[in-house]
């Protein structure tokens, strides 16, 4: 397929060039490449989901000041230490509070829900927020088996399902269920000119080999699953077909990343999101705990491997270091952005570790910034 064939596709299926714009971020400032967010709207031990909430606004509005790319947020289903349940109504809300920043969710769990409902809800945030919406889907549930169940009943069968769900959605989107087919005459409203790039999110080979056939852009979960980033994308990339989306791949990794003033403080930080990660492994979610609850937990030997294995994905340090991490990362992957997190504990500490990245990356050269 020629690039005027490429584009001819694209504008026969309603996608535009606009699309893969939307897609492909531009580096701010003297950043090597885009850098984005996501935020799990952090709740740590003594605050209440509201200060997380409007901590997660802030750091929206912090984030377009400095040059982020793309902000998205995650659904999470019976975790105290993550407020961001509802990606389309934490989105909605975003957006009146931000002005140009892409805005996205990273990722809908898809199995949840039935694909009009997505359908329209990413309609309507597309609807108030035009060009700025990506939707990112997963197919896992985003929490354990029971809350699933009760989340699915009548959704048909999870996971396994997730390639007819997903096509399901794409007829949704596009208006474009064929003749003859049960829903033909359906409409998700509202529809406007345009709609949300859509993006596969995976921290395995399946959602990787699904975009790559698909000619979608692919996002994958290097920060909770590493050992897989590089076999995921060399799939991704393997399997990739030019569709009306994209002519090349496109791939971000999420990445685990803390910023402090030294070493040692950042480490003490990471720690916090390492005891609350063990917890949800050992079935016991909570608000993420304090540094100081971190440092005087009582590890087991399993428990200690655990967390230093957790450390050791963690990108962090002073600010120059954190920037030299995420860059060597950047060329050992091969990936075309990265997004950064920082689940830590304390509202301040996660926005000063996000604004030490933005000015150590190089985002907000030439800005004047305030935090």
């Amino acid at each position: 397929m020629t690039t005027e064939d490429r584009q001819e596709s694209r504008r026969e299926n309603g996608a535009g060039s606009h699309v893969a714009d939307a897609i492909r971020g531009t580096a701010r400032g003297t950043a090597p490449a885009p850098l984005s967010i996501l935020d799990l709207a952090t709740v740590g031990v003594g605050y209440t989901p509201a200060q997380a909430l409007a901590a997660t606004t802030t750091l929206a509005r912090s984030a377009e000041q400095w040059g982020f790319h793309r902000f998205w947020v995650a659904e999470h289903h019976g975790m105290p230490g993550v407020a961001s349940s509802t990606p389309a109504v934490l989105l909605a809300h975003l957006g009146a509070h931000t002005t140009t920043l892409r805005l996205g969710s990273g990722g809908v769990m898809l199995p949840n829900h039935a694909p009009l409902a997505i359908a329209e809800q990413f309609g309507l945030l597309e609807a108030l927020h035009p060009g700025r919406i990506d939707l990112g889907l997963g197919r896992a549930p985003g929490t354990d088996q029971a809350t699933a169940r009760a989340l699915r009943r009548g959704l048909g069968e999870g996971a396994d399902d997730f390639p007819r769900q997903l096509v399901e959605l794409t007829h949704f989107l596009d208006g474009s269920f064929p003749a003859g087919h049960p829903y033909e005459r359906l409409t998700a409203v509202p529809k406007g000119e345009g709609r949300p790039p859509v993006w596969l999110l995976g921290s395995s080979g399946f959602s990787a080999q699904l975009a790559g056939r698909l000619g979608l852009p692919f996002a994958f979960a290097h920060h909770f699953s590493s050992a897989n980033t590089l076999p995921a994308l060399d799939l991704y990339r393997s399997e990739f077909r030019p569709s009306a989306v994209l002519d090349e791949p496109y791939a971000l990794i999420g990445v685990s990343a803390v910023a402090a003033e030294d070493e040692a403080s950042a480490r003490r930080l990471a720690r916090s999101a390492a005891l609350g990660m063990l917890r949800l492994r050992q079935g016991d979610p909570g608000p993420i705990p304090t540094p100081g609850e971190a440092e005087s937990y009582p590890y087991s030997p399993v428990e200690a491997d655990f967390v230093d294995d957790w450390l050791g994905n963690v990108v962090l340090g002073a600010p120059g270091d954190v920037a030299d991490g995420l860059e060597a990362l950047r060329k050992r992957t091969g990936v075309d952005e990265l997004m950064v997190t920082s689940h830590i504990h304390g509202n301040e500490a996660r926005l000063r570790s996000y604004g030490l990245i933005a000015e150590a990356y190089g985002l907000t050269a030439g800005r004047t910034v305030t935090a």
